[in-house]
């Protein structure tokens, strides 16, 4: 039994160390290629305005301005019947057109 187990540690750690070892070569390239490109990246861009990370720069006011401002409520509003809403939204006679 210890026989197997030896060679089953064995069988697997050599396929382990296979793809390990690769994958290390290319991740340590790879590394390295950023450290190196790193030194070549533009500095930042000058701020235009005041340093966001100053707490004592100068800002707008907030103010408040509500999104449904002009909202008027119309409950409790009395049911009438069709007739009557439709009376009160058809066109006068005089309005000039014929029907």
């Amino acid at each position: 039994m210890s026989a197997q187990l030896g060679a089953t540690v064995a069988a697997v750690g050599s396929v382990v160390r296979g793809i390990f070892g690769r994958r290390l070569g290319t991740f340590a390239g790879m590394v390295v290629a950023a450290i190196t490109l790193g030194g070549c990246a533009l500095p930042p861009a000058p701020l235009a305005g005041p340093d966001p990370a100053d707490p004592g720069a100068r800002v707008a006011g907030v103010g408040y301005r509500s999104s449904i401002a002009p909202y008027t409520s119309f409950r409790p509003a009395a049911p009438s019947g069709w007739t009557e809403q439709n009376q009160r939204v058809t066109p006068s006679p005089t309005s000039g057109h014929e029907h």
